[in-house]
């Protein structure tokens, strides 16, 4: 008689087989169609094979390889890429349930799901006309809340890795996602000539590397030095950890993205107030100054940083009002931020309630931009129901992370991790303010990777180092 492990074993080859022929079958239809989608096709069979005989290293190769993706948003592979992980997601959970396998999950992934499934509200409201927006434009709002959903199939598929890898080394397999765009970034900067149209070749005056905006790449680079600021505090060889940091915070600079200057003060701040040294302090100011300086070595730069001077952050002869005004004719970005936030908000109050639809903030204004604050976007799109249900989304964040600090040792690298992605999520809040940060997908996969690992138990041998600055909570 065939044990229970040997009808389960003998189960899954068969299903893998009849998944197989199913995709065979949708690559033959694709054929007469688009070549993209049969080249699509023909790579989701071999994926679809690892996934399932090769789990671990087919999800981290996955991972690793999306921050290459953006460049190419024209053939919507990023979309295909999300809907494609949501699938193997999906199948991977509904296998384990069939063969009573669990299926590992903790209680943030719920609070995150009921946030998602509470998104799909607005899916409900848009085609009633209850919104600000026509159903018309449902397409829009159902692709940004798969969007969403595919933040919380990456956690709950990194929460499958459970007792299967080491946190830690999760974490460190993510440094090789940086590989492929800092090589196209370098080359922007230095042989912009040799790169394809779709990788910025020829003249690019903001250097994005494989994603579609300078902004993007950003909050991407700042995650990674956040994550390489963790290394270098238990690291046995430090010299190749202060190298990756010292490329990713010149990388960074030649994205000429205030925002990016901005929180990594906001991280740096968080990171040496716990434990505040003459070393800590140096080390700190060193970092941002380097950032500076690199950032107002060019002409643009200089710019970009001199524009402030003109806004009402730091000119007290220039109102709110005046802002607007001269939004219209000055090219200052700062001041354009200005004038369109006041739009939205005074559109805002004709659908207060639930506001005009997930997504489709950029369509209320004839020039269809993001509103470049992401509470602004998230109270005219989603009205004060909305936007409280975003704050109290990030305050779980916050009380999450902080009930790891308690929970861990100090002196432990989980802490220490845990600290370092708190310090990330501040700096994030902050960036808000003046920048698209949550249209940055690819960020948001490998954030909420961390996130997941950070809940785990590491029995760790290691501790951190005592001379790098330690939190105590």
């Amino acid at each position: 008689m065939l044990t229970n492990q040997r009808v389960h074993s003998s189960f899954l080859p068969l299903l893998v087989g009849l998944l197989g022929v199913g995709v065979g079958i949708i690559a033959g239809f694709f054929a007469g169609a688009k070549p993209l989608y049969l080249c699509l096709a023909l790579v989701a069979v071999p994926v679809l094979i690892f996934f399932f005989t090769r789990f671990e290293q087919t999800v981290m190769g996955l991972l690793i390889l999306r921050s290459s993706l953006d460049s190419w948003f024209a053939l919507q592979i990023p979309a295909a890429f999300a809907i494609g992980l949501d699938g193997l997601t999906l199948l991977y959970v509904i296998v384990m349930l069939l063969l009573g396998r669990p299926v590992h999950t903790d209680r943030f992934w719920w609070l995150f799901a009921s946030w998602i499934m509470l998104q799909a509200l607005w899916l409900i409201l848009l085609p009633l006309g209850e919104l600000g927006m026509d159903a018309s434009l449902l397409p829009i709002s159902i692709r940004e809340w798969i969007r969403l959903f595919s933040f919380l199939m990456i956690y709950l598929l990194i929460m499958q890795l459970k007792d299967k890898l080491h946190p830690e080394k999760i974490v460190s397999l993510l440094f090789f996602s940086l590989v492929f765009p800092l090589t196209v970034a370098l080359l922007q900067i230095f042989l912009p000539s040799v790169l394809p149209q779709v990788l910025g070749g020829g003249s690019i005056t903001r250097i994005k590397g494989t994603f579609v905006h300078a902004n993007n790449f950003t909050v991407y680079l700042f995650l990674f030095i956040g994550l390489t600021w963790w290394k270098l505090g238990y690291a046995r060889r430090r010299w190749p950890w202060v190298l990756l940091l010292g490329l990713l915070v010149f990388v960074l600079s030649t994205t000429k993205t205030m925002v990016g200057l901005a929180m990594l003060c906001i991280f740096v701040i968080v990171m040496i107030a716990p434990k505040l040294s003459l070393t800590n302090l140096i080390a700190g100011v060193l970092l941002f100054a380097a950032l500076i300086g690199l950032f107002v070595s060019t002409e643009l730069g200089q710019e970009r940083l001199s524009t402030i001077t003109q806004t009402p952050l730091l000119n007290p002869d220039i109102d709110i009002s005046r802002a607007i005004l001269l939004s219209q004719g000055d090219y200052n970005s700062f001041n354009w931020r200005i004038a369109y936030w006041n739009y939205l908000i005074q559109a805002w109050q004709h659908f207060p309630i639930f506001g005009y639809g997930l997504g489709l903030s950029s369509y209320i204004h004839p020039d269809q931009h993001l509103p470049h604050n992401d509470y602004v976007r998230a109270l005219v799109e989603g009205g004060i129901f909305g936007f409280t249900a975003l704050l109290i989304f990030f305050g779980a964040q916050f009380a999450r992370l902080v009930q790891l600090l308690w929970r861990t040792p100090p002196n432990s690298i989980q802490h220490q991790l845990c600290w370092n992605l708190l310090a990330v999520f501040i700096a994030l809040l902050v960036g808000m303010l003046s920048e698209n940060v949550a249209v940055s997908t690819a960020f948001y996969f490998y954030y909420w990777t961390v996130f997941a690992v950070c809940g785990w138990n590491w029995n760790e041998k290691q501790t951190w180092d005592k001379s790098m600055p330690v939190t105590h909570v």
